[in-house]
């Protein structure tokens, strides 16, 4: 009887009186409940996903999908159109036209591509230094190029490269000096690579700025009590940080250089004989299609220029993570 008392009194007192809380440890929910609530954030976040694979499917994958369906067949007088196999990219292979166009933007990427993102850098750099007076207003200028769309900002800088009525010429005419021709053949590709410096120098910028605001602060303090001044810490503490963002601008650069097409296409307009119409490979295959009627031809054209950019940028990072195993 006093055992059942106190084992009546005990449990009592284990018992929280009604305005006090209950700090007892409650049993673990059953397995099935854990489940069902992963399975309940998986679907919501799938929810959110859904939009954005929608417009992927139809706007990417629908598309390429027929675009290599598309580039295995030919157009017949007789017979219409019949199953060609690869014969269009065996084509593709043996065309110059297309061999040029290849060459031209990839000595466009080897050259314009490291100016753009040094000067990227550079501007980076100065505004993380904390240096200049504004820094935001620094910021916004080289940022607003980006802003401009691609075919405007080539408008504006071609009608700029005239020798007669644009600003080239008219400082030539002031100074009583020749100038050249920057709308010639042998200029052509270093003015299209001017337009898309100017452009895209604030959009590389803002890439690395953000990567040189997530560095800790830790590590310049650390630095600052090693002695180390703004070179050094630019060396041993930004740079390095800055890799990921390197490669992922390096990466949307090789894409952009193999897949220029609205530059050219708005200087051709304004000087026809300097740039053709396979002048990039991207114009090729467009010219082949809306001027030629090649549909099939063109579509293994883009077909193997789509390769030719996942290969070239495929390799840059793994020559960027090897380098990084390296160090």
């Amino acid at each position: 009887m006093l055992a059942l008392t106190c084992i009546g009194g005990l449990s009592r007192e284990s018992r929280p009186s009604p305005g006090q809380r209950d700090t007892r440890r409650r049993p673990p929910p059953p397995e099935t409940a854990v489940k069902r609530g992963a399975v309940r954030r998986n679907l919501t976040a799938h929810a959110f996903l859904l939009p954005f694979l929608c417009v992927f499917v139809i706007g990417v994958v629908a598309p390429l999908i027929y675009s290599i369906n598309l580039s295995l067949y030919q157009e017949r007088m007789v017979g219409g159109m019949t199953f060609a196999g690869l014969d269009n990219y065996t084509k593709a292979f043996r065309d110059n036209l297309f061999h040029a166009g290849l060459g031209r933007v990839a000595l466009f990427f080897a050259i314009q591509v490291p100016l753009m993102l040094c000067l990227s850098l550079a501007a980076a750099l100065a505004i993380d230094s904390g240096r200049l007076r504004a820094p935001g207003l620094f910021r916004i200028g080289i940022f607003v190029p980006y802003a401009v769309p691609g075919v405007v900002a080539a408008l504006m800088w071609g009608y700029l490269y005239g020798d007669r009525f644009g600003l080239v010429g008219e400082i030539g005419a002031l100074l009583h000096t020749e100038v050249p021709d920057l709308l010639s053949k042998n200029w052509m590709l270093a003015s299209i690579g001017n337009i898309v410096t100017w452009s895209y120098v604030g959009y590389n910028m803002l890439i690395f700025y953000a990567a040189l605001r997530s560095i800790p602060e830790e590590l310049y303090e650390a630095a600052e009590v090693d002695g180390a001044g703004a070179i050094r810490k630019a060396f041993s503490i930004k740079l390095p940080a800055l890799r990921p963002a390197l490669l992922m601008a390096t990466t949307f650069s090789v894409i952009g250089s193999f897949q220029l097409f609205n530059e050219p296409s708005v200087l051709q307009n304004l000087a026809p004989s300097a740039v053709s119409t396979n002048y990039t490979p991207n114009m090729y295959a467009y010219n082949l299609a809306f001027e030629g009627r090649q549909f099939n031809y063109s579509a293994a054209v883009a077909v193997l220029l789509g390769l030719v950019t996942v290969i070239v940028a495929y390799a840059v990072q793994r020559a960027t993570a090897r380098r990084e195993r390296m160090l």
